[in-house]
């Protein structure tokens, strides 16, 4: 079943206060979420999580690495990612134990989507567990990609659109990582690449409006996960037309 979360939904009602900055869960639990004595999602099942992270000016986020693949997508703001200036739209991916960071707001802040296709227990800080890292690297080699920035198109820019266009982010891979752009004209209809080509998608609208089949139409930063299983993902755009980033994750045995 698709997981669909508008942006204006979630930000009204879930948007909460962090030490220097604020986080907005959109799809499933991060382990902030789950509640005393709760049994956290299997790791090694299809578990998408999706939340927006803001930090304010200069807030740092040091070195570390995940124990689940990632996507990191800059919506607002800018800095800098490791070597990498980062800014609007920015995407970021990494293979689960591949270290990354640091993370540094400018002086408007940044803000960015954490998404991931399975539970993660949360990040694991560098150099400390630089030896549970090298004991993961037997089975999964460092993989990293930062693209980007890719402004969104202006309001102008997406009214003038009369076709379809596509954009390929992250060339796909044989184990299916793949990530494109899609920019569709007002009321426009775009077909995502097949689901079961890798290990889910999540597909994140960057300006303008879109909405799945029978579903309402989405603002930006509306978020929506399709699973390996599902049938190919339909967009069509809104009266302003839409521009969207799908980014699928690589097949791989979870856990």
């Amino acid at each position: 079943m698709l997981q669909v979360a508008d942006a204006d939904t979630q930000l009204a009602t879930r948007r909460k206060r962090t030490a220097n900055g604020y986080n907005t869960p959109f799809i499933g639990k991060n382990r902030n979420l789950l509640k005393e004595g709760e049994t956290p999602p299997d790791d090694t099942i299809i578990y998408p999580m999706a939340f927006l992270v803001e930090k304010d000016a200069g807030a740092v986020v040091h070195p570390h690495f995940h124990s689940a693949d990632q996507y990191q997508v800059v919506v607002q703001g800018g800095g800098s990612l490791g070597k990498h200036a980062i800014g609007t739209v920015a995407v970021h991916y990494t293979d689960a134990y591949s270290a990354y960071g640091p993370i540094v707001a400018n002086e408007e802040g940044v803000s960015w989507f954490t998404l991931r296709n399975s539970w993660d227990p949360g990040a694991r800080y560098m150099p400390a567990n630089r030896e549970t890292l090298r004991a993961a690297r037997a089975k999964i080699a460092h993989r990293e990609a930062t693209c980007g920035p890719l402004p969104p198109l202006s309001e102008a820019e997406l009214a003038g659109l009369t076709a379809v266009q596509s954009e390929t982010v992250i060339e796909e891979t044989q184990d299916g990582l793949g990530t494109w752009r899609y920019t569709v004209p007002p009321n426009g209809t775009v077909v995502g690449p097949k689901p079961d080509s890798g290990n889910g998608q999540f597909w994140l609208v960057t300006a303008g409006s879109a909405k799945v089949p029978d579903g309402e139409l989405l603002s930006v930063k509306s978020t929506v996960f399709v699973g390996p299983d599902e049938a190919i993902a339909t967009m069509t755009a809104g009266p302003n037309g839409a521009d969207l980033i799908c980014m699928q994750f690589p097949k791989r045995v979870l856990g």
